[in-house]
């Protein structure tokens, strides 16, 4: 056997290893050879000389021109010698691109084998390796069809090319050719051009702070690019000052203080119609076929804007604040530099419009940075994710949920006590009105329900990718908006409910057409399928509970800007520190997302969402639906609707009260009766129970409201009315009758009515940043089904007159004592007046808090 001889001659196994070796580098010679020679050095003096087809051009959807893309190359491009780039700039780029680039011969070998060796631990291309000399030679040097692939041929010719450059020219020419030529986003090439863009002043005037995040873009200029995406250019800037301690260039002092320091962005505006949707898409097309296609290759590409509504909405975004601005008597304005606006078709994620600052121009306000794609606490605005799950996991639009106090362990194991934005607890609240009223401490018992980890999970399938995955990061303060998202995230996620519980990706490309017209794939630029994340039956109820203004009227009031002349689901959202207020909404053709804030991340002066982003939502809502017809949410299969106890949600029994009408999903329905009231029969002289012989002269039936044992201590403090627990003692033939003269109804007779809250010595907190007309308490009555006329007064003033139940109605808070009673007309003419209530409520803490 071929085996066994070989092994039997040791001296024939050498000969054959030496005849392989001698052979592969025999292979390895023609093929590099082949490759040298078919790998011409251009000619320098013409670098990147290359025919453009013409200008790109951007559309609207209805063919309307929004932008022509000049060529770069024809002015904005303005090399420079190295004298005049900042030093900090050239040590920057080489800390962070090739740090041996003074050492290496065009190629780094160690580092050719770190990145091969991390691909193949992660199975994928995650490292590079290549030098900047190899960046050079790719991007400008190769022909750029050849330069896209990820091929050997590619990375052979690249590594020939750049040990050609650097056998051909000195470091300091070739780092002024890279520095000159490279792509830094935004329409530029070369550091000049992206100095003067981004930060107003030629290259040699950089600091470190500013010469780090520059040099940071080429490696991708959209993603980082700080008009766009300013916390990610943030992180890179952090990455290359790092590079340049680990490289010996500056040290960790240095770093720290340029990475605190403030960045003056300037950005020069282009003239283009939707300036901020526009260059997002450009930084979309940059990365999905390359700067060159992008800027040179004569494309038309037609995308989903919407002009007429882009402009109605930026006119709105200018006019609304500028009214938030204006100082109303001794009151200054709120102090509020931007706003941005996302409206996105929720069948699909068709982006219609996005406005990311007031005036795209004002360089002093940032103008340029969109904050749609900004990362922002959303507050409130993050809660019906929540309750989504909860209702997925079996809980009901009815479910009692606790608004008293209580302590959770936090994220860092410590007590986390929540506390609503009113700093007053509410008891025992529906799910509905729970997320409806936007109850901070009903939120934070959910999630400790439902958990962190699902929370996460269902914000990643509702594309909320920002938040990561991560639970240790955050504690149950996400569900009151702790965490970041950007304005278009959120927006999105709300179009799952919208579209009955279905992911959409947004985007902002209808069609490409190459320079002869001929139609190009948009790959992931144009609509992808849309992916299951809710059932329809939890998407319907959650539009149920943000579309229903009576289940929001405590905390909003009867009438807001939350009300449109349509079926409309929305919630609002502002940060306990006044950074960030929210509004996003829905109509089953329309999502609008609203974030009012200040690009800086200075505060507001109290505004919150309802004041704030609600007035501009509402506006931009209208214009959204303008021509449109009214529909209502269509209702999934597998709903039931059903009249339920309103205290317990529960189906009504003999003592329950009041009752509502409420949606659930059919496996989820109640079966039980209702067991949160009880009627009592007692003596209402003597407060005791009475026996069944006692005398119907002296005795009435009252029902009385059980709360649950987690909620005592909140109803001692209300003062709730609760069953007398002794028994009546025996009457003598003395205590026949009454003591005193009262006259004492029969139990067919009307009892003596009962306003049931608030309780007796109550006490309530204005909350900062609210209208006061905003800001009510609900009163509500009980009685017996005799009455005809019933009216709940506060401080003598009737608030309401009714005539039938439910016995409730809203005050708007006014600070001070007051005093409330109920009074009454039975069938039979009798007149009867509840026990006094009095209650107090307090001025507002000059602490912000976080609001709906």
């Amino acid at each position: 056997m071929p085996y066994t001889r070989l092994s039997a001659h040791p001296s024939a196994l050498l000969r054959y290893s030496r005849r392989l070796l001698t052979s592969g580098v025999l292979l390895v010679l023609v093929l590099g050879s082949y490759f040298w020679f078919t790998t011409p050095l251009p000619d320098l003096a013409h670098l990147r000389e290359r025919a453009a087809l013409g200008d790109t051009r951007i559309l609207d959807r209805t063919g309307r021109l929004l932008y022509a893309v000049p060529d770069p190359l024809s002015g904005r491009q303005q090399p420079v010698a190295l004298t005049q780039i900042a030093p900090a700039l050239r040590q920057a780029t080489i800390a962070v691109e090739d740090a041996s680039f003074h050492q290496n011969v065009g190629l780094d070998l160690r580092g050719i084998v770190r990145a091969a060796w991390s691909n193949l631990r992660s199975g994928r291309i995650v490292a590079g390796g290549s030098t900047l000399t190899q960046q050079l030679a790719r991007n400008f040097l190769l022909d750029p069809d050849l330069a896209r692939q990820r091929s050997l041929e590619r990375k052979l010719r690249e590594a020939i090319l750049a040990l050609k450059l650097t056998a051909s020219l000195p470091k300091d020419e070739i780092l002024t050719l890279y520095l000159n030529q490279t792509y830094y986003g935004g329409l530029n090439y070369g550091v000049e051009a992206a100095a003067r863009h981004y930060f107003g002043k030629p290259a040699a005037d950089l600091d470190l702070a500013e010469a780090a995040l520059l040099a940071g873009l080429p490696q991708a200029p959209s993603a980082y690019d700080p008009l766009l995406h300013p916390e990610a250019a943030r992180t890179r800037q952090l990455q290359v000052l790092q590079a340049m301690v680990h490289a010996g260039m500056i040290d960790a002092e240095q770093a720290t203080r340029a990475a605190d320091e403030p960045l003056q962005l300037a950005g020069a505006a282009p003239t283009m119609l939707a300036p901020h949707a526009v260059t997002y898409l450009l930084a979309e097309l940059s990365a999905e076929f390359g700067p060159d296609a992008m800027l040179r290759g004569g494309l038309t590409v037609t995308t989903t804007l919407d002009l007429e509504l882009q402009e109605a909405t930026q006119i709105a975004v200018r006019r609304r604040l500028a009214d938030l601005n204006r100082p109303r008597g001794d009151t200054p304005g709120y102090h509020i530099q931007g706003g941005a606006v996302v409206i996105l078709d929720p069948t699909d994620g068709a982006i219609l419009t996005m406005v990311g600052s007031p005036d795209f121009a004002n360089r002093s306000a940032q103008g340029q940075v969109n904050a749609a794609l900004a990362l922002r606490q959303p507050g409130s605005a993050i809660k019906p994710l929540t309750y989504a799950l909860a209702l997925s996991k079996g809980w009901t639009a009815a479910t009692i949920i606790l608004d008293v106090p209580g302590s959770f362990t936090g994220g860092d194991g410590r007590p986390y006590t929540p506390e609503n934005y009113d700093r007053t607890f509410h008891g025992p609240l529906s799910l509905r009105e729970a997320l409806a009223t936007s109850s901070n401490v009903a939120a934070v018992r959910t999630l400790d329900y439902v958990g962190l980890p699902a929370l996460l999970d269902l914000a990643a399938q509702l594309g909320i990718n920002s938040l990561g995955s991560d639970a240790a990061r955050y504690g149950l303060a996400l569900t009151l908006g702790s965490g970041e998202v950007t304005p278009l995230e959120l927006t999105a996620a709300y179009a799952a409910f919208a579209n009955g519980g279905e992911r959409v990706y947004p985007y902002a490309v209808m069609g490409i057409a190459d320079a002869a017209g001929h139609p190009l794939p948009v790959g992931s630029l144009g609509t992808q399928p849309r992916r299951a994340a809710l059932s329809p039956q939890v998407a319907y109820l959650i539009n149920m509970i943000l579309a229903d203004p009576y289940a929001r009227m405590r905390a909003f009031g009867a009438t807001s800007p939350l009300t449109l002349d349509r079926p409309a689901a929305v919630k609002t959202g502002t940060t306990s520190d006044w950074r960030d207020n929210w509004t996003v909404g829905y109509s089953p053709d329309r999502v609008v997302g609203v974030w009012v804030g200040n690009p800086d991340g200075s505060p507001m002066r109290g505004v919150s969402g309802i004041t704030g982003a609600a007035p501009l939502w509402h506006e931009v809502m209208l214009a959204a639906h303008r021509n449109l017809p009214v529909r209502s949410f269509a209702q999934p299969a597998g709903i039931v609707e059903l009249t339920v106890c309103a205290a317990s949600g529960l189906l009504p029994a003999p003592a329950c009260p009041a009752t509502r009408r409420e949606y659930f999903i059919v496996r989820t329905a109640p079966e039980r009766a209702d067991n949160s009231h009880v009627r009592v029969r007692l003596d209402p002289v003597l407060n005791c129970l009475a026996p069944p012989d006692y005398p119907a002269a002296r005795s009435v039936v009252r029902s009385f409201y059980l709360p649950p044992p987690a909620a005592a201590a909140w109803a001692a403090t209300q003062r709730l009315p609760s069953p007398p627990r002794t028994p009546c003692p025996p009457l003598t033939a003395g205590s026949m009758a009454p003591s005193r003269p009262v006259a004492l109804p029969t139990p067919q007779a009307t009892a003596t009515p009962l306003l049931v809250t608030p309780g007796d010595g109550a006490r309530f907190q204005l909350a900062p940043g609210l209208p006061l007309e905003r800001q009510q308490i609900l009163l509500e009555a009980q009685a017996s089904d005799t009455v005809t006329q019933l009216r709940i007064l506060v401080d003598g003033t009737t608030i309401a007159q009714l005539d039938s139940p439910p016995y409730h109605a809203f005050w708007q808070l006014r600070p001070g004592e007051h005093v409330a009673w109920v009074e009454l007309h039975d069938r039979d003419g009798n007149f009867n007046r509840s026990p006094d209530v009095r209650f107090m409520v307090e001025r507002s803490a000059d602490v912000p808090h976080n609001t709906p």
